[in-house]
């Protein structure tokens, strides 16, 4: 892979040449989408931005949203599937109907009962990808 950095434009551009655009082109591009974006949230009623790459994974519980990091818990007002909209294409995967998660952030996977997945977190949580989305998260992470 040859990496090529010029200088002196006014706005950032990344253009890739490839002869095909095949996975590891895709996880490039995914992570490319989400190198910047930021999600305003909240704790105990202070306003912070976090970076999407802080996040390990989205749940609603009791028609709240939260976003956990690494080392804490934020809530934010927009709804689990305007996360996934605006996520789609920066490595983010609906893995129940109440979670999404950060494909970068998984640690190691296990197979489970019925066809599910156990993704181990970065920090320890696990958490259950269903039947329903366990092959969303396979083609994702290259596993058949």
């Amino acid at each position: 892979m040859k990496i090529e950095i010029r200088e002196g434009f006014e706005k950032t551009e990344v253009i890739i040449k490839c002869p095909e655009a095949n996975e590891e082109i895709r996880k490039i591009e995914s992570y490319l989408h989400g190198f910047d974006k930021q999600l305003t949230c909240s704790k105990n009623g202070v306003i912070k931005k976090i970076n999407i790459r802080e996040v390990l994974y989205f749940e609603t519980v009791d028609k709240l949203c939260f976003l956990y990091t690494l080392d804490d818990v934020f809530e934010t007002t927009l709804k689990l599937y305007e996360i996934e909209d605006l996520l789609a294409y920066s490595g983010f995967i609906r893995n129940s109907k109440s979670q999404i998660l950060n494909i970068a952030k998984i640690d190691s996977l296990c197979p489970d009962f019925g066809g599910r997945i156990v993704a181990v977190m970065e920090n320890g949580y696990q958490l259950i990808i269903s039947r329903q989305y366990s092959k969303t998260l396979k083609e994702k992470v290259g596993i058949k």
